[in-house]
């Protein structure tokens, strides 16, 4: 007997999806996302999962991995059903290790005003591609950044920032890089970057092509990602191999909402300001709620925080094509 409450929760978070993230994002993800929260079979067939693989995300993206983009939601509902056991096999394998380099253009100005030079740590690192702004292009519009070593067919990644945001001249200088994952993405298998390709929405073509320029020079520079659990000893020992020379800086995107509980995403946060000089976080306001209060509304239900350690300081686009400035620079 299928759990009503259970039935409930989850109708709230494709609902949510759909109005709060995919709005104004993709028409089609909204469509897809308001049809399962409505149709009792759809439902069905997410309770056969665990619940940390019942997000729309991986949902969709398993779909048109195994089945292609669907046209819309009867094309989406019919196919479901019927390669349900095949889709299933892909969600339990996978995960929504979305990797979006973009949003490094988020993360620019708080980097370019680190003491230099930088050595990175990302946590829920994937393929590593966030651990290589200095080999991005950014065209914030009224400023245009090229990487230090530019070369044919980088990525440039276009963001609107407000008038107050300190865009930088250059991009950083990082010296050394390396990323922790629970299940590091191999580049160079083309299965893993196929799968990274399908996390990217549909109508998103920009977004595509920079992802693939991304992936390429990822290919070139393979930045070391260990494998481990964020909770665990791997992150204390990554610390440890950075150069003391360097500004250590650990940083993560999107990531803590995998995090279960809010007593452990608050003992991450402790620990993880006692092994760095700066900790760059750029999450839902809901992961954080008290810091999330500090820093007043924001512009859209969508957008991420971006603090710094634990003090607000803008608020951003969830795929990086934004940064709104709060204006608080007391860790600088």
């Amino acid at each position: 007997m299928l759990n009503e409450q259970n039935l409930a929760k989850l109708s709230v978070r494709y609902m949510r999806f759909a109005e709060e993230e995919a709005v104004g994002h993709s028409p089609l993800y909204a469509a897809l996302a308001r049809g399962v929260a409505n149709d009792r079979d759809a439902m069905r067939f997410l309770t056969t999962l665990p619940d940390e693989k019942r997000q729309p995300n991986l949902l969709f993206a398993a779909m048109r991995h195994l089945l292609g983009t669907p046209p819309d939601w009867p094309h989406f509902r019919r196919t479901l059903l019927a390669n349900s056991h095949a889709v299933r096999s892909i969600m339990l394998s996978r995960s929504t290790q979305t990797n979006e380099p973009a949003r490094c253009a988020t993360l620019l100005p708080v980097l370019a005003k680190l003491p230099q030079p930088l050595a990175l740590i990302e946590v829920g690192a994937s393929a590593g591609l966030c651990l290589l702004p200095d080999f991005y292009g950014y065209d914030y519009k009224r400023r245009l950044i090229f990487p230090q070593a530019a070369r044919p067919g980088h990525p440039v990644f276009a963001c609107m920032a407000s008038k107050g945001t300190p865009l930088p001249e250059a991009t950083p200088r990082v010296i050394w890089r390396g990323g922790l994952d629970l299940d590091p993405i191999d580049v160079a298998d083309p299965s893993q970057a196929a799968w990274l390709e399908a996390l990217v929405w549909p109508g998103q073509g920009p977004r595509l092509a920079n992802l693939r320029a991304a992936l390429r020079i990822a290919a070139e520079q393979k930045p070391r990602i260990v494998r481990g659990n964020l909770l665990g000893d791997g992150l204390a020992r990554l610390c440890d191999e950075a150069p003391k020379e360097a500004t250590l800086v650990i940083f993560h995107t999107a990531v803590l909402a995998y995090v279960a509980t809010e007593a452990d995403r608050l003992n991450f946060a402790e620990r993880v300001m006692s092994l760095c000089r700066f900790w760059i976080c750029n999450e839902s306001p809901r992961i954080f709620p008290e810091m999330a209060r500090s820093a007043g509304t924001s512009a859209t239900p969508d957008q991420f925080l971006l603090s710094v350690n634990g003090s607000p300081v803008a608020w951003t686009d969830p795929h990086g094509a934004a940064i709104n400035w709060i204006g608080n620079e007391k860790w600088v």
